[in-house]
């Protein structure tokens, strides 16, 4: 008997480059399995695949550990910001307030 089998993809941007990968797993895997899986953790040595936060199409998943992955989802790896959108936001009006009231 053939196992069933679904095709996922797994994504991660870094600051420098971005990866995406296409894996093939067990019918009933979970996030966590397929991530282990795509073998992204060699790209990528820095990530914990054991306890990254994680999401399928930009909704974050809460246990990945448990999720069944369907065909065609899209796991997202997610890492820390940088810098809070809407500080940087922000910093950014109030400098174009500044220059606006030095050039009147």
């Amino acid at each position: 008997m053939v196992e069933a089998v679904v095709e996922v993809e797994v994504v991660y941007a870094a600051i420098d480059r971005q990866e995406l990968l296409s894996v093939t797993v067990p019918e009933g895997a979970t996030v966590r399995d397929a991530l282990l899986k795509s073998g992204i953790g060699q790209a990528f040595p820095e990530l914990d695949l054991t306890s990254c936060p994680v999401g399928i199409f930009g909704k974050v998943i809460i246990d990945p550990d448990s999720h069944r992955v369907q065909a065609g989802d899209r796991i997202e790896i997610y890492r820390s910001l940088l810098a809070d959108p809407k500080e940087v936001r922000r910093l950014r009006a109030a400098k174009a307030a500044e220059a606006k009231a030095r050039n009147q």
